[in-house]
């Protein structure tokens, strides 16, 4: 079907629609799982069914620019765009429950009130008197209250002489940014333990280890059972510890 669909999406529009919802259906089990998978862990407020359709649109991008002659399987291309079309339309949502945004909105209206009448800014026992909250809950409300300061990462911060102005995202710390040095060393890691693996084996270390994809996602992918897969991981495993120990003396050098 994907020989055909590339075949045909420059020259047959008709034909090429039809095939295009053929794919459609046929990955949208992926979807479906991508979406359940990220709205486990969201707040109550979110439709799943929202999910659902950001990540149709991000499966047909994906259709789209899939490259066959690329030697890739579509199912490992597509899910970085599925998962990332659903994480844009998160962005877009405003999942703070409307309880929430009212104590909020409370909590500053005092605040400012306090400040106003004190000259100053109000200490938490001020404060939790004019909200009429024991002291040992303002914490909680104070949580509750930011809780809705979200900020847009695209939003200016200030105007420069270039053309391209200082957005929020430019000035954020990213505590969690990689370590060029870390990821060459884990590339080197990489290659030295996949030497001498085949494609199947060389992905389900890649897909297991640096993926994070369960044993049953691997074998979606890989078009292979669990067990198989599981099966396929402890034997590599058993061979990498073979190969490594017979290595040994090199790294203690």
């Amino acid at each position: 079907m994907w020989q055909t669909y590339q075949q045909v999406r420059t020259t047959d529009e008709a034909q090429t629609t039809e095939l295009r919802n053929l794919l459609v259906e046929r990955y949208l089990p992926l979807v479906k799982y991508n979406a359940e998978r990220i709205w486990a862990r969201l707040p109550d407020g979110v439709e799943l069914d929202d999910l659902i359709s950001a990540g149709v649109f991000g499966l047909m991008d994906a259709i789209d620019a899939f490259d066959l002659s690329r030697g890739v399987k579509f199912e490992t291309y597509c899910v970085p765009r599925i998962r990332g079309a659903m994480l844009d339309e998160l962005r877009t949502m405003d999942w703070v429950p409307r309880l929430v945004r009212s104590k909020a909105s409370q909590f500053e209206q005092a605040r400012k009130s306090l400040e106003i009448d004190l000259g100053r800014p109000p200490r938490p026992e001020e404060l939790a008197a004019k909200l009429g909250v024991p002291l040992e809950q303002l914490d909680e409300v104070v949580g509750q209250a930011t809780a809705v300061g979200l900020v847009s990462l695209n939003k200016k911060w200030y105007e420069t002489d270039s053309y391209k102005d200082v957005r929020e995202i430019d000035i954020i710390e990213d505590k969690k940014a990689e370590d060029p040095t870390h990821r060459l060393q884990n590339g080197d890691l990489m290659r030295l333990v996949t030497r001498g693996l085949n494609r199947n084996e060389r992905l389900i270390i890649i897909l297991y280890y640096y993926e994070d994809m369960t044993m049953k996602e691997i074998g979606a992918t890989l078009d292979l059972s669990e067990s198989r897969v599981s099966q396929m991981h402890s034997s590599i495993v058993a061979r990498l510890q073979s190969q490594l120990g017979k290595r040994r003396p090199e790294f203690s050098n």
